[in-house]
Parts: structure tokens; sequence; C-alpha cells
């Protein structure tokens, strides 16, 4: 968890909320698409549900019922965890994704992108097992709808947490995995993680708990239910780091295959030749000019006239590099001079 939690972002890959949004769009309509198509039969999601009850009871590990009883006749709990239920999943992760990119932009991008692997698994879950929650059950199996029978005091049906008359546009066979626990496991570990308050940490450790109890207390999830969520969560978070690498990797070959990809003007390495610098400084690191001929328009006087010396050889009164005459040609021009007159 900690190498995809505390992954930085790349210098310079700051994402941009005009490319982000239209992406988390684009994954929450494939989300409530896929929802909608993968329904299934109520007989066949009935069946799944009575299943999963039957190995919660069989493994003593069935608290719904008792919740369920808690919540149904306590209207101070009752009406409370239904509120909960249709609104947070909703509000709290669309808040945490924000303050993540304000405040801990380094690891949005690892973050959100574990967050949209678990859905998307999730997602295969409702297609393979349809399942009924607790609430759909036969009247016998011992459970009552919170939701219907508090649907008075807010803006939901009998059609889970959808809105009145809008009950067609869910699948209320989407029970296994609970989403709605694995969001808040994600939201937990990110307030816990990421947050600097107590305040913050806590409200990590205590979201997560809360959302476990509404889901069962208002009988939407059974138990393994959560469970599962719990598990779908932890694939998510193995498969972040390899999509990651293969998302990155897609980039920079689209990056290379773009057209004038690598075709850009480039400055010289330092003390690289160059055909400039070989003009400027007398072809001296380039390929050597043609002079134009003696007496043509451009042509430059050749200072030598001519004449060559030998290496180390200086002409007469030629000065050093201090601007003194060299001892040594002095002294000779002075021995020509002698010998000139004797010969005379």
């Amino acid at each position: 968890m900690d190498a995809v939690a505390r992954r930085p972002a790349a210098a310079g890959s700051r994402l941009r909320w005009w490319t982000e949004l239209p992406l988390l769009a684009l994954v929450y309509a494939a989300y409530s698409a896929g929802r909608l198509v993968a329904r299934g039969d109520a007989h066949t999601a009935a069946g799944h549900g009575r299943t999963i009850l039957r190995w919660e009871e069989l493994l003593r590990l069935d608290p719904e019922r008792a919740l369920n009883r808690l919540f149904t006749a306590m209207p101070a709990l009752g009406v409370p965890a239904d509120f909960a239920y249709a609104s947070l999943h909703y509000l709290v992760t669309p808040l945490v994704l924000v303050w993540l990119w304000n405040r801990r932009p380094g690891h949005y991008r690892a973050l959100r992108t574990w967050l949209m692997l678990a859905t998307l698994i999730g997602l295969v879950g409702f297609t393979l097992l349809p399942t009924a929650p607790p609430r759909l059950l036969e009247t016998g199996s011992g459970f009552a709808d919170t939701m219907a029978q508090f649907s008075s005091y807010g803006w939901w049906g009998e059609d889970a947490s959808a809105p009145r008359g809008l009950g067609g546009m869910t699948n209320q066979f989407a029970a296994m995995p609970s989403l709605h626990v694995g969001w808040a496991l994600w939201c937990g570990v990110v307030l816990w993680r990421h947050g600097r308050s107590r305040l913050t940490r806590a409200l990590g450790v205590a979201y997560p708990l809360l959302i476990v109890l509404v889901v069962m207390g208002t009988a939407n999830h059974y138990l393994l239910d959560a469970l599962a969520g719990t598990a779908v969560m932890g694939l998510g978070l193995l498969l972040t780091r390899p999509a990651l690498r293969l998302a990155d990797g897609v980039r920079g070959r689209f990056r290379a295959a773009r057209p004038g990809a690598g075709t850009g003007t480039h400055a010289p390495a330092a003390g690289a030749d160059t055909p400039a610098a070989g003009a400027e400084n007398g072809s001296l690191a380039g390929a050597p000019r043609d002079l134009p001929a003696a007496g043509t328009p451009g042509a430059h006087a050749n200072v030598s006239g001519g004449c060559q010396t030998s290496a180390g050889e200086r002409f007469p009164r030629q000065p050093t590099r201090r601007g003194r005459p060299a001892a040594g040609a002095a002294a000779a021009a002075a021995a020509d001079d002698g010998a000139a007159t004797a010969a005379r």
C-alpha cells in the first residue's frame, strides 16, 4: 500500500482538470451503464442471496438480522442510516478526490487509479454474481426494508437509494461486492495516510466502520458483501502499479509516434563543430574555405606577400606577447647589418 500511496507524480506531469473531469465522468458512466446491463433475473439473484446467507449462518457471521431489527425498531437510528446510505456514497468520495487534487497532487494519480480499477472490478462481480440484498428476500427471511419503511423522510422510494420514480435507473441486484464499503474503505485509507490532523485520521477510521454498519442495518448488504468489497479494493491496489506503468508506456509511445517528434531543432552541444563555427573561426573547425582570387571584389590583401618563415623564426623588431622587441631577434639584426657593412 505504501508503494502506491506514496508514489509521487513525475516532474512536469501535473494533471489538468479539463482532462481529469471527462475521464472520471466517462468511468462513472461506464460503471453505471454496466450496472444496468448486468441486472440478472430476480430468481437467480434471490438464490445467490440465500446462498450467501446460508454460508454466513454456517460460519456464524450473520449480524445483519440483529442490526436490521435495531434500525427498524428505532427510527432515530434507521432514518439517519437511510440518509447516510442514500447520500454519503455519492458525496464523500468526490470530496476526497477534490481534497487529494488540491492538497496532495503528487499522490492523486495513483490513488485515483486505484479507485477506478477497483470500481471496474466490482462491475465484473455484479455481472457474474447478481445478488439480491437481504431486504429483497422473501418475507420469512427475517429482514425489513428500512428504506421503504422510512421513505417518507427522504427522497428515496422503495428502490434502494434511487429517487422516487427513478427506480428503473438502478440495479437492485448489485449487492456483491459492496462498493459502498469499498469506496468508504478507499476514503478511509486516503484520509488516514495523507491527513495530517488527528481529526482527519479519526474520520478515516470512523467512516468505513460507519458504512459497514449502515449497509447491514438497512438490509442492503450482507457481511460477506462487505468483505468482498474490501477484497476488491485490495485487488485494485495490487493492479495499480502495473496499470500506471502500462499507461506511462502507452503515453511514451504515442508521443514518440507523433508527426515531427524528434525532428525539432536542437541546440548544438558545447564544443561541437558546426558550419557556422567554422565560418566564424576562419574554417578552423570546418572544411577550408575557397578564398576569392586577388583583384576580385571582396578579396583581401595577403599580409605575408608570399614570404614564409620557419617555425620559431621572428621578423626583426617583431613584438613579443608583452609588446617589447625580442632580444634574440634584435641581436641577429645587428649582426646582419655589421656583416653587410664589412662586405662593402
